[in-house]
């Protein structure tokens, strides 16, 4: 029986986690992208604690050009936070997502706002 993408992607998700983990010195940068949106977080998983979050719904966020446009300029917020936290050396969790598009422009986005990958 074929799975599902969904299936897939968990499939994928959890065979990462397995191998990568946030802490407070060096938080999980996660990504989650839904059809309309974009989110990101930076998760201490020693404490099970968001240390720092941002995403396309927020009005900080500018909310036009292509969904790839709005996924660097979540990058850039997240960066731009975390960075006022206190925080530069990240891990980065694409989720189970494909490295590519959407998920790639936040990765550089969070890259050019100042964070270590």
């Amino acid at each position: 029986m074929a799975l599902s993408k969904l299936e897939k992607r968990i499939r994928i998700k959890r065979r990462v986690r397995g191998k990568i983990s946030g802490s407070s010195e060096l938080p999980r940068l996660s990504v989650y992208k839904s059809n309309k949106e974009i989110y990101a977080q930076l998760i201490d998983d020693k404490s099970g604690k968001t240390i720092v979050s941002a995403s396309s719904r927020e009005k900080g966020v500018e909310a036009n050009g292509t969904k790839s446009d709005i996924s660097a300029a979540v990058g850039k917020a997240i960066a731009a936070k975390a960075i006022a936290a206190g925080i530069e050396n990240i891990v980065f969790d694409r989720n189970g997502f494909v490295y590519h598009g959407r998920v790639k422009a936040l990765a550089d986005g969070a890259r050019e706002g100042g964070l270590k990958f």
